[in-house]
Protein backbone atom coordinates (compact mmCIF):
# COMPACT_ATOMS: atom_id res chain seq x y z
CA UNK A 1 0.00 0.00 0.00
CA UNK A 2 1.18 3.28 -0.65
CA UNK A 3 -0.29 6.88 0.35
CA UNK A 4 0.16 9.98 -1.43
CA UNK A 5 0.74 13.40 0.19
CA UNK A 6 0.43 16.53 -0.32
CA UNK A 7 2.84 19.70 0.37
CA UNK A 8 0.80 19.95 3.80
CA UNK A 9 1.50 15.86 4.33
CA UNK A 10 -1.76 15.51 4.45
CA UNK A 11 -2.63 11.96 2.48
CA UNK A 12 -4.25 13.27 -0.93
CA UNK A 13 -4.64 9.35 -2.30
CA UNK A 14 -4.42 5.56 -0.82
CA UNK A 15 -3.69 2.80 -2.99
CA UNK A 16 -5.11 -0.73 -2.51
CA UNK A 17 -2.87 -3.20 -0.51
CA UNK A 18 0.03 -5.09 -3.19
CA UNK A 19 1.42 -8.53 -2.51
CA UNK A 20 4.57 -7.24 -3.79
CA UNK A 21 7.11 -4.31 -3.60
CA UNK A 22 7.25 -4.69 -7.40
CA UNK A 23 4.08 -4.41 -7.40
CA UNK A 24 3.31 -1.57 -5.63
CA UNK A 25 6.15 0.74 -7.55
CA UNK A 26 4.24 0.05 -10.80
CA UNK A 27 1.59 1.34 -8.90
CA UNK A 28 2.88 4.38 -8.04
CA UNK A 29 4.60 4.39 -11.78
CA UNK A 30 1.05 4.51 -13.00
CA UNK A 31 -0.48 6.91 -10.07
CA UNK A 32 2.28 9.62 -12.03
CA UNK A 33 1.92 8.74 -15.22
CA UNK A 34 -1.86 8.89 -15.13
CA UNK A 35 -2.73 11.62 -12.38
CA UNK A 36 -2.17 14.34 -15.30
CA UNK A 37 -5.77 13.27 -17.14
CA UNK A 38 -8.96 14.45 -15.54
CA UNK A 39 -10.89 11.49 -17.64
CA UNK A 40 -9.00 9.28 -15.02
CA UNK A 41 -10.37 10.56 -12.54
CA UNK A 42 -14.24 9.22 -10.94
CA UNK A 43 -15.83 11.59 -8.88
CA UNK A 44 -18.44 10.10 -6.45
CA UNK A 45 -19.98 10.21 -3.40
CA UNK A 46 -20.18 7.60 -0.22
CA UNK A 47 -23.13 5.95 1.81
CA UNK A 48 -22.74 8.62 3.94
CA UNK A 49 -22.89 11.37 1.42
CA UNK A 50 -19.53 12.33 1.54
CA UNK A 51 -17.81 13.51 -1.88
CA UNK A 52 -14.39 11.17 -2.27
CA UNK A 53 -12.71 10.60 -6.09
CA UNK A 54 -10.76 7.82 -7.51
CA UNK A 55 -7.96 7.40 -9.64
CA UNK A 56 -7.71 4.73 -12.15
CA UNK A 57 -4.99 3.66 -14.61
CA UNK A 58 -5.26 3.08 -18.60
CA UNK A 59 -6.85 -0.38 -18.03
CA UNK A 60 -9.51 1.09 -15.30
CA UNK A 61 -8.53 -0.30 -12.35
CA UNK A 62 -8.38 1.79 -9.65
CA UNK A 63 -4.61 3.29 -8.46
CA UNK A 64 -5.90 4.98 -5.80
CA UNK A 65 -8.95 6.55 -3.37
CA UNK A 66 -9.63 9.67 -1.51
CA UNK A 67 -10.51 10.20 1.71
CA UNK A 68 -13.73 11.37 2.06
CA UNK A 69 -14.44 15.49 1.36
CA UNK A 70 -16.78 17.90 3.14
CA UNK A 71 -17.74 18.98 -0.09
CA UNK A 72 -17.73 18.38 -3.81
CA UNK A 73 -15.71 21.11 -4.27
CA UNK A 74 -13.27 20.32 -1.61
CA UNK A 75 -13.00 17.18 -3.29
CA UNK A 76 -12.57 19.13 -6.95
CA UNK A 77 -9.90 20.77 -5.03
CA UNK A 78 -8.47 18.11 -3.84
CA UNK A 79 -8.09 16.16 -7.18
CA UNK A 80 -6.69 19.23 -8.59
CA UNK A 81 -3.73 18.80 -5.89
CA UNK A 82 -3.37 15.18 -7.12
CA UNK A 83 -2.87 16.50 -10.71
CA UNK A 84 -0.68 19.11 -9.81
CA UNK A 85 1.66 17.04 -7.43
CA UNK A 86 1.63 13.00 -8.56
CA UNK A 87 3.49 13.84 -11.45
CA UNK A 88 6.84 14.94 -9.14
CA UNK A 89 6.07 13.41 -6.01
CA UNK A 90 9.01 11.74 -4.47
CA UNK A 91 8.84 8.17 -2.94
CA UNK A 92 9.82 7.37 -0.26
CA UNK A 93 10.43 3.55 0.89
CA UNK A 94 9.01 2.56 4.47
CA UNK A 95 9.72 -1.19 4.16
Amino acid sequence: MFNLRGDNHEVMLTSERYTTKQSAQEGIASVKLNASYDSKYRRLTSLSQKPYFTLAGANGEVLGTSEPYSSSSARDAGIESVKKGAPSAPTKDNT
